[in-house]
């Protein structure tokens, strides 16, 4: 009996599983790290209760799978998790006194560094502090303030570290700011980071393997049990793997290793020599994906196809030449690996697929879903009907475009805001699409996401609400369609006998929920492996 038994029984007001045709269940038992079975009677797997099973009686509470993010940085936010929380500013001066009060307590000299989950509009003055301006908070250390993965800021004191000066040339694809005067005012974009951010040393290793506890633990206390972080380094991915060992990771973990910054095929080479090691590794928890490109930036540099609204002579950058990005993605599919690249404007959309499809052309056999479309964000009608027809599959980020519509909209416009990431045209058009956040640009949470793709609501209201999708379309995206584009729908996904025990506990229906209340639930627990990863009482 205790042989064939289950190790945990729940007994719930509905167990969604996601199968196509499945009606809602009412009993769901676990054995091992694997859903064993399940029943349309609260009562049905009673006879699995043994001595050691875990009965929950949650007579009002709805089951679904665990959500993935598809698109995130969990690198970033547990690099974030003990930085200056610049992110709770709501003016310039608080966002320096907050800087000014770390330097306080940290030995001259040290580098001082920010959350990156901020927005200069989300400041009363509405712009990034400068250079000057971060020397008021501090001239006795070098401050590296992030916004995202494409801008920095930094004071005079990492300038001067750094060597950079007005002199320096611009590597291409990267922005160094200047001010009205033609002086450097500490702003940095996209492959200009490299100039400054690699004389920042790495944070004391059991302080960084505490700082992805606590952001895994963010994470899944908001539904999410597996994360596609899309912009990992090597050192990055040794972090991962310690963390795992130390078995602090709560969620399940898919490493894209990033090729930002590298700019030929040689180079991408030596970086897959160094994935070597990794290839083979089949660990549920922790697995290297493939490899990031980027191809254009991000909100302030999108290739678009028509110039900016703000500035008529500016339509974004591309970092790669094209001939260029085809020869460095053949080197990573040879080596079989896959290839996941950031395209955010129409124009970059638009070469991105170019590039694709010589690819595809010079490697026939490729597998299904070897190239992926980071963003897409202004892909329209032909782009999308040329991506399904390619097999190309798409990650969007609602809340990437909630959080900052406002931004963007002074960059591109209120029309092509209002297109940023249309969900409807996606699947009407036949395209693997899969959801995620890319926090800290939007933020990261399981309902958030599916609340934003449902109303399409922003910052700014609604935008562009014929892109809406439904409630259970929005959930797919997070769960079916994500298992499917990570190649693993026959262990996650759905809840179904012999997959992964991978749940997530609401107190009530997600699906019920009037709008203003689905944007900020959260789920009573996340259980990855039949093993609660978030629970009542949880320290993140």
């Amino acid at each position: 009996m205790t042989e064939y038994g289950a190790d945990l029984l729940i007994r719930a007001e509905a167990v969604h599983t996601l199968v196509p045709g499945q009606a809602p269940q009412r009993a769901l038992a676990v054995r091992g790290d694997r859903i064993a079975a399940l029943s349309r009677d609260p009562n049905g797997l009673d006879h699995l209760v043994t001595a050691r099973t875990v009965v929950q009686d949650l007579p009002g509470a709805t089951v679904l799978p665990a959500f993935d993010d598809t698109h995130t940085h969990l690198i970033f936010a547990g690099h974030s998790a003990h930085d200056v929380p610049v992110h709770l500013a709501r003016t310039i001066p608080e966002f320096l006194d907050l800087i000014r009060e770390r330097a306080a307590r940290t030995p001259e000299g040290e580098w001082i560094r920010t959350t990156t989950n901020w927005q200069e509009l989300n400041l009363a003055e509405r712009r990034m502090p400068t250079a000057a301006e971060l020397d008021r908070a501090t001239g006795r250390h070098p401050v590296l303030v992030k916004r995202g993965g494409h801008n920095d800021v930094v004071n005079t004191y990492a300038l001067r570290l750094a060597g950079v000066t007005e002199d320096t040339p611009v590597p291409p694809g990267g922005v160094i700011g200047r001010d009205a005067d033609g002086r450097l005012n500490g702003r940095l974009i996209d492959n200009a980071l490299g100039l400054v951010e690699r004389f920042v040393p790495a944070a004391d290793r059991a302080r960084r393997i505490d700082g992805l506890r606590v952001a895994s633990g963010q994470y899944a206390a908001t539904g999410i049990g597996t994360v596609r972080d899309c912009a990992v380094s090597l050192d990055d991915y040794s972090l991962l793997l310690a963390a795992h060992e130390s078995g602090v990771l709560r969620t399940r973990v898919r490493a894209l290793v990033s090729a930002l910054g590298l700019g030929s095929a040689a180079q991408v080479e030596d970086l897959l020599d160094a994935m070597e090691d990794w290839r083979y590794r089949a660990d549920p928890w922790l697995q290297v994906w493939g490899v990031k490109f980027g191809l254009d930036g991000g909100l302030e540099a999108g290739a678009t196809e028509e110039p900016y609204a703000c500035d008529h002579a500016f339509s974004g950058t591309l970092v790669w030449e094209p001939d260029a990005l085809v020869e460095a993605v053949e080197a990573v599919v040879r080596r079989g690996w896959r290839v996941g690249t950031h395209a955010y404007g129409d124009r970059a959309v638009r070469v991105l697929l170019d590039v694709y499809e010589r690819v595809l052309e010079r490697n026939p056999g490729l597998p299904a879903r070897t190239l992926v479309m980071e963003h897409g964000g202004l892909a329209g009608v032909e782009q999308r009907a040329r991506a399904a027809a390619l097999g190309i599959p798409v990650t969007i980020q609602q809340p990437l475009l909630h959080d900052t519509a406002e931004v963007e909209r002074e960059f591109w416009g209120p029309e092509r805001v209002a297109a940023l990431f249309p969900a409807r045209g996606w699947l009407d058009q036949g395209a693997l699409i899969t959801a995620g956040s890319d926090f800290p640009v939007g933020r990261f949470g399981a309902m958030r996401s599916v609340w934003g793709m449902t109303t399409r609501q922003t910052v700014i209201g609604v935008q562009g609400p014929e892109h809406a999708v439904s409630y259970d379309e929005a959930v797919a995206l997070h769960t079916v369609n994500a298992a499917r584009l990570l190649g693993e729908e026959h262990l996650r996904g759905t809840l179904t006998p012999g997959r992964l025990a991978d749940l997530t506990i609401w107190d009530r229906d997600p699906g019920r929920s009037p709008a203003d209340e689905l944007r900020d639930l959260n789920p009573t627990h996340t259980l990855l492996g039949g093993r609660a990863v978030h629970h009542p009482g949880t320290n993140h």
